[in-house]
């Protein structure tokens, strides 16, 4: 049995589904909320650190959130790396992966293809979760939205599609290639991105520097060092998120001086490190001391 539930379209006469569960990879599903007819199904479930969901897509539209843990979303040749105070759109029939960098309360709406906000558009994307679409989310994934009449149910889920239409959108995320040999090369950096030079990135993906070189201005837009450097802050930002100093952040990424990540984080993203968690999540990063 697929663990994740591929449904048929969400606005047919179907009958309820049942609260299940499965412990195969230590992640439980919690409620399952649709039992009536409506354009939002929600789905809540857990997942231990380091689950991975392989290449999978949807009938319906998917809006991927976590209330708790760093998830790391690949869709449309695009990588996110999502802490609780985003989400990312998947659009119908779209192929997309997921893996839990930590522990992750996963709590997720599909939306049916004819009830898509809008601005969610036809390619994966980013977005800010606002504390009300926060809120409502936890509310209609609780465990006692399935003793619900539907009408008290499809009035919240209504005031949360509008709500959804209004989430401003978040432009943070990384370019991925198509290139087998740039791809080892890519998924080297994310997985440390203070290490490698080109030289041996190079060698251990199986292209010469020339090679490389040409297939990251071909496929990611920009030369692999700058690629680094945005892999870099698109990893900082949960842990800014998250409360971590931006002397810690910096560190940890491999920047000798907060100094230098504060200005390379600037330039890429156009506010300082503190600035964008304070405009972002409504509270500041905590300054180094």
């Amino acid at each position: 049995m697929d663990w994740w539930p591929l449904r048929s379209a969400i606005l047919t006469n179907m009958a309820a589904r049942a609260v299940w569960a499965s412990t195969g990879s230590r992640s439980i599903s919690l409620v399952d909320s649709r039992r009536h007819i409506s354009a939002v199904q929600m789905l809540a479930r857990n997942f231990a650190e380091g689950h991975v969901v392989p290449a999978h897509c949807h009938p319906d539209g998917q809006f991927v959130h976590a209330v708790s843990g760093v998830m790391e979303i690949r869709a449309d040749h695009k990588l996110w790396v999502v802490p609780p105070q985003r989400a990312v759109w998947i659009p119908p029939g779209t192929m997309h992966e997921f893996r839990a960098r930590t522990p992750v309360l996963l709590r997720t709406l599909y939306i049916a293809s004819d009830h898509v906000p809008p601005r969610f558009g036809e390619k994966a994307g980013g977005f800010i979760v606002t504390a009300l679409v926060r809120e409502l989310i936890l509310r209609a994934t609780d465990q006692s939205a399935s003793s619900w009449s539907p009408a008290r149910t499809l009035r919240l889920h209504a005031l949360l599609l509008d709500e959804l239409g209004d989430l401003p959108s978040d432009a943070v995320m990384l370019t991925m290639p198509s290139d087998s040999r740039l791809i080892r090369a890519c998924e080297q950096i994310l997985d440390s991105p203070s290490g490698a030079d080109i030289e041996v990135l190079a060698r251990s993906s199986g292209a010469s520097v020339r090679t490389l070189s040409r297939l990251a201005r071909d496929e990611l837009g920009c030369p692999l060092s700058v690629w680094r450097q945005q892999a870099r802050i698109v990893a900082a930002v949960p842990k800014l998120i998250a409360g971590e100093s931006v002397l810690s952040t910096a560190l940890s990424l491999g920047y000798e001086t907060p100094s230098a990540f504060t200005a390379m984080f600037k330039r890429l993203i156009g506010a300082t490190p503190t600035a964008f968690v304070t405009e972002r999540s409504g509270y500041a990063a905590r300054p180094g001391r």
